[in-house]
């Protein structure tokens, strides 16, 4: 019998969400959320989940509550057990977002609703240099597929020629037409900006949600799971400004 594949991120938040709203007592495996939740997580596989008496069903789905327990200081203080087999990755998602329920809440509103829509976000599989954001695989590829609508990035780059005559980056200032010449001209990426639980499929994005950002920027802001925003990209660079500042003066 082939053995199921390990939780993924996206599995482990939308557990971990129904976890923290059952936190004193887990519903019964046959209980109609938990029903609820191990269909969603068939639907995240597809055609993987060829059977639904095995692939995350319904006992599977109550085991991996019962292995967030292990980690919970609500159970673990009164010398309480949970499950720990098969426990890979909560110790690190409970880290996480343990006491971020609210927006752990939004996040996984979200990840039901692409899942409930993934022609939608038809992406080919991570590009290189693009780290998984925490919220999940999903969501991920959500953010890259409006990254990449063309319609929206010359819309973007239009509204800013207009507005600036240039397209500089927005964080570190760096223009390919300045050092390019010609060869660089209308050359700029295109960042989505809005938080990646707002992303609902069929939701309209709006050109003040995004922004021009140089490759190497664009880059940086999703090199780790912890995605920067434009005001953290622009402070890192401020930072290594006054580093570099104080070095030379120091020299």
């Amino acid at each position: 019998m082939a053995k199921n594949p390990t939780w993924s991120r996206d599995e482990l938040i939308l557990a971990l969400d129904l976890y923290l709203r059952h936190r004193e007592r887990l519903p019964d495996n046959d209980d109609a959320e938990i029903v609820e939740l191990s269909q969603t997580l068939n639907s995240l596989f597809g055609e993987q989940a060829n059977d639904t008496a095995l692939f995350r069903n319904r006992n599977g789905v109550y085991m991996k509550l019962a292995n967030f327990r292990v980690v919970d200081p609500l159970h673990t203080s009164q010398g309480k057990r949970g499950v720990s087999r098969g426990g890979n990755g909560v110790a690190e998602l409970w880290e996480e977002f343990s006491n971020r329920s609210d927006e752990l809440k939004l996040i996984a509103s979200a990840i039901r609703a692409a899942a409930g829509d993934q022609a939608s976000i038809a992406i080919a599989e991570q590009d290189e240099g693009i780290t998984e954001a925490e919220e999940g695989r999903l969501l991920t590829r959500m953010h890259r597929v409006r990254e990449r609508n063309r319609e929206l990035v010359k819309r973007k780059r239009d509204a800013v020629l207009r507005e600036t005559g240039r397209l500089a980056c927005e964080a570190c200032s760096f223009d390919f037409n300045d050092r390019y010449g010609g060869h660089g001209r209308g050359f700029i990426e295109v960042h989505h900006l809005l938080p990646l639980y707002a992303l609902v499929p069929g939701s309209r994005t709006r050109i003040q949600d995004l922004a021009v950002l140089c490759a190497n920027c664009h880059r940086m802001v999703h090199a780790k799971t912890k995605w920067l925003t434009l005001s953290e990209m622009k402070e890192l660079l401020a930072e290594r400004t006054r580093t570099s500042t104080r070095e030379m003066h120091s020299a």
